[in-house]
């Protein structure tokens, strides 16, 4: 029986009368939603607006800190939860806890979610989950605008034909699988595009790659680097295979190395564009 409710019945239908209206939302718990989104390269203009939506709609906030900053600005009734950039399963599984109480969860990626990011640590979390509350909450994954499109943009059409996506960091995979995979992709002529090409921890891993590279592409193929592209103080640049150093790069650059047919031609602003024919 509702509190303070009137009891009517009549012919055997007994009717329960409240004082007042139901206030439903206030009834059980709501169910809980997580999406995991991409901010895109960084600029606002470049973030989808599925994932602006979400943000709006947001309880709880996840992801790196640098990312979080990126989305923002917030209500003071969102809350930001903060990690360093390797704690991506404990994110995760924090995430849905959150959700499974009937909140409404982001969690932040930049870049797009399925690439190099958040999403497929959030599904391993939930794979490896026997909690029903955590299958039950509305799970969704919302697109954004990767690092290698957006140079790829700016650039011209690079990535026109067949293309490689490859990260040469070796935190999460063996060094040796990525040299299977650079010369695989190399001789393929896939263009290839490096995402976290070099570190401190790393520094002569990327001198390794484009030696690789180099036993099947000429030194004349044009190189693509996107140095935080979308961002403030972003820098464009296009150079050969031949000239390419590893001293050219560091960790926010995205490098795109053309393949065999990839051309480059002189902009009417002094600057290149560089494609990829769509045939061979």
């Amino acid at each position: 029986a509702l509190p303070g409710a009137r009891i009517e019945s009549a012919a055997g239908l007994a009717l329960a009368i409240a004082e007042a209206p139901v206030a439903v939302q206030q009834l059980g718990r709501p169910r809980g939603r997580l999406a995991v989104i991409g901010l895109g390269p960084g600029a606002a203009e470049l973030m989808v607006p599925a994932v602006k939506a979400e943000l709006a709609r947001a309880q709880d906030i996840l992801g790196y800190e640098t990312y979080v900053r990126m989305a923002g600005p917030f209500r003071d009734d969102q809350v930001q939860h903060c990690t360093d950039n390797r704690e991506e399963m404990q994110r995760a599984r924090h995430a849905f806890e959150l959700a499974a109480q009937g909140r409404s969860v982001v969690v932040v990626s930049s870049g797009d979610p399925g690439v190099f990011a958040m999403a497929a640590a959030v599904l391993e979390a939930l794979h490896a989950s026997s909690d029903p509350a955590w299958q039950r909450v509305d799970l969704e994954i919302l697109p954004g605008v990767s690092a290698s499109l957006a140079t790829a943009a700016q650039a011209g059409a690079p990535l026109g034909h067949d293309f490689c996506v490859m990260s040469l960091s070796d935190n999460l995979k063996p060094w040796s699988i990525i040299e299977k995979r650079l010369d695989l992709a190399a001789q393929a002529d896939l263009v290839l595009a490096f995402y976290n090409p070099i570190s401190k921890s790393r520094p002569h891993q990327l001198g390794v790659a484009l030696d690789i590279v180099r036993r099947h592409r000429d030194g004349q193929t044009p190189v693509v680097l996107g140095r935080d592209i979308g961002r403030p103080g972003q820098t464009l640049k296009v150079v050969s295979l031949a000239e390419l150093q590893p001293q050219m790069v560091d960790m926010r650059t995205m490098v795109l190395v053309g393949s065999s047919t990839t051309c480059r031609f002189d902009r009417a602003d002094g600057r290149e564009w560089v494609y990829t024919p769509r045939w061979y």
